[in-house]
């Protein structure tokens, strides 16, 4: 099934896990958008570098660390996804917190591993 994917992270640079996961997510048909720093493509994913009003948004997937998250609380529940997935050096139990009340699902989980074992 495909689960439009929002990349909040997103780098240019082909060795950065958030890189990898936006092909890896492309290789098995999800639709994904990608939030970053440096406005570019990655295969045929746009980078934007302001936050856009996306609908439709499954899965958040983060590489940004804890501290850098807490300027995107607000925009990730108004998007309302159905999971938000925090790939290791993520993890933010303040976050956890605010997603609970929202009533969305969060998991301390590695996208790539998710995709490679059919669990995503």
């Amino acid at each position: 099934m495909n689960k439009t994917t929002l990349v909040i992270g997103a780098s240019l640079k082909q060795e950065r896990y958030s890189n990898i996961a936006i092909k890896r997510l492309r290789s098995y048909n999800h639709e994904v958008k990608a939030f970053g720093l440096r406005k570019g493509n990655i295969e045929d994913v746009s980078i934007d570098t302001e936050l856009m009003p996306y609908k439709g948004i499954d899965t958040v997937t983060l590489y940004l660390n804890p501290q850098r998250q807490k300027p995107y609380y607000d925009y990730i529940i108004g998007l309302n996804p159905k999971r938000v997935i925090f790939n290791p050096g993520t993890e933010n139990s303040e976050f956890y917190n605010v997603l609970e009340q929202n009533n969305i699902e969060f998991e301390e989980a590695c996208t790539l591993v998710l995709l490679g074992t059919g669990q995503y």
